[in-house]
């Protein structure tokens, strides 16, 4: 098993237990380059909100989108868009990445900037 199988495993097993509890969920994906976020409703079929660090507004702040300086951006950007939307409470599917660096990094911005998970 690769890097990448080991991942997507991870993954599902997340994903399983998430629409279990039927709640909007937080996913995450990175690259090399960039970090991306979104707050899927409960039934999985529609995106509440999402932020990237492709967005103009974050790419003339930061001159990286892959370091902890982006993903902090980026959390507290797609807690300001949830409550926007009005949500507050969201699971938090990292899709299978190692909760550490740029993944832990916009998890801790997104709770300090009101996201409940």
């Amino acid at each position: 098993m690769d890097k990448k199988e080991s991942r997507l495993r991870r993954s599902r097993k997340t994903r399983a237990k998430i629409a279990e509890m039927k709640v909007a969920r937080l996913s995450v994906h990175r690259t090399n380059c960039h970090i991306y976020a979104q707050i899927i409703d409960a039934s999985g079929s529609k995106v509440l909100a999402s932020a990237s660090t492709l967005e103009a507004e974050v790419r003339k702040d930061l001159p990286k989108g892959g370091n902890k300086d982006a993903a902090a951006l980026v959390g507290k950007r797609i807690a300001e868009k949830a409550k926007v939307a009005g949500v507050e409470t969201v699971a938090f599917d990292r899709s299978g990445f190692h909760y550490h660096g740029r993944i832990k990094a916009l998890a801790d911005a997104a709770r300090e900037n009101g996201l409940k998970f």
